[in-house]
């Protein structure tokens, strides 16, 4: 009797946690957009799955597009850095580097206070990869 018991708490309990049984496996369609000096941005299509990272978003395009490529490295302190984007990379002598920027749903755009190890897209974002100089 006390194991029926403590198998239907525990299946109550997974009910009542939000998205624990609700948890979409379609994907989350966003874009991502390659702003470059003066040359014209490049829109990509992709996908992110439900709650993931823009980078596993990054690797999917990268994988399913032959015209994106980007390469990261992993601070230890920081997590995954940006480094380039389609062969144009960051470099501190020239003070350049890629900014994250995302226009939301609504047409803001911000600045996320999180990279692309720790950013969550939602859907159809535009994520902006930026080459920019400071």
């Amino acid at each position: 009797m006390m194991k029926v018991l403590a198998l239907l708490s525990a299946a109550l309990l997974l009910l009542l946690l939000p998205g624990t049984l609700t948890q979409t496996s379609e994907p989350i369609p966003i874009e991502v957009v390659v702003v470059v000096e003066n040359n014209k941005p490049v829109t990509f299509s992709t996908h992110v799955a439900y709650r993931g990272i823009l980078l596993g978003a990054l690797n999917t395009l990268m994988t399913s597009n032959a015209n994106f490529k980007f390469t990261y490295s992993e601070d230890k302190n920081y997590g995954p850095y940006l480094e380039s984007v389609n062969g144009v990379a960051g470099n501190h002598n020239d003070h350049t580097y890629w900014e994250l920027l995302v226009k939301t749903a609504d047409g803001e755009i911000k600045r996320p206070d999180v990279g692309i190890g720790c950013y969550i897209p939602s859907a159809n974002e535009q994520i902006i990869l930026k080459f920019t100089k400071w």
